[in-house]
Order: C-alpha cells, then sequence, then structure tokens
C-alpha cells in the first residue's frame, strides 16, 4: 500500500509560500493557509474582510501573490503580501 506524500509548500525569501498560479478561491485558500505564522492571521481576515466589502468579487494566486479584482475595472487587484 503506498502512502500519498503530504508536501508542504516551498517558502520564498520573506516567509511567503511559493503556490502555482490559478484563478479562483481554492488557489488564494491554499495560498492562505500556507502563510507562516502571523501572515495566515492576517490573510484570512483580510481575505474575508474583501469578500464581505466587494461584492463579486475575483481571486487568483499570481507571481506568487494573491489577488483580488472586480472584471471589468482596470487596476482593481491588490495583493495580500
Amino acid at each position: 500500500m503506498t502512502k500519498a506524500a503530504t508536501t508542504q509548500p516551498v517558502l520564498l525569501a520573506g516567509g511567503n509560500p511559493q503556490i502555482a498560479k490559478g484563478y479562483g478561491d481554492a488557489p488564494v485558500q491554499a495560498y492562505i493557509a500556507a502563510m507562516p505564522g502571523w501572515k495566515h492571521a492576517l490573510g484570512r481576515r483580510l481575505d474575508a474582510l474583501v469578500v464581505r466589502a466587494v461584492p463579486g468579487v475575483q481571486k487568483a494566486v499570481k507571481w506568487n501573490s494573491p489577488f483580488y479584482g472586480v472584471e471589468g475595472r482596470a487596476g482593481s487587484s491588490a495583493s495580500t503580501a
């Protein structure tokens, strides 16, 4: 029987996790879950705040950072990193 390997994301300089580029809530939640220490709690709080404050917010992980935006609005992305 083979056990599935559980791998932790690589932490980059500054302690931020290296998460593959992706769109939607899942990659952003994976990024937040991999954030170390105080950054994890802050990431969770910031994500919840953005979701409450911005109806229809779209999420993505690009360039090893979570981004939030609204379709059709240029310059609307903000990173938690």
